[in-house]
């Protein structure tokens, strides 16, 4: 990852729930919100247990992962950014989860401008 780090910590995942900014669509629900880390970008994955068992978890989790670090070039950093998956989320192709997540973050303003 060019400039990503893993948020782990509850609070700073509760915190991005109550007061990021969010966008949503079938496959999945982004927030984010402005980190102290200009330099890089924290991301968090959520899958619920209500998605499937271990292997289906991990199988959403690592093609969610994977659409990040394809979209990385062209997120701007210095944000936390937390992906909650959907049921739908199971079933959907790569494509349709990297184009998702690409039309969030479009979205939520966090694309590098282009001068």
């Amino acid at each position: 990852m060019l400039h990503s780090a893993s948020l782990t910590e509850n609070g700073r995942f509760r915190a991005l729930y109550a007061r990021g900014k969010s966008a949503s669509g079938k496959h999945m629900v982004v927030y984010c919100m402005k980190s102290r880390y200009r330099e890089l970008n924290r991301i968090g994955i959520t899958v619920s247990a209500k998605l499937g068992g271990a292997v289906v978890r991990n199988r959403v989790r690592r093609r969610l992962r994977e659409a990040y670090r394809l979209c990385e070039e062209t997120t701007a950093s210095g944000f936390d950014v937390v992906i909650v998956a959907r049921h739908a989320a199971v079933e959907a192709s790569f494509d349709a989860l990297q184009n998702e997540l690409a039309a969030h973050f479009r979205r939520l303003g966090i694309i590098k401008h282009e001068n």
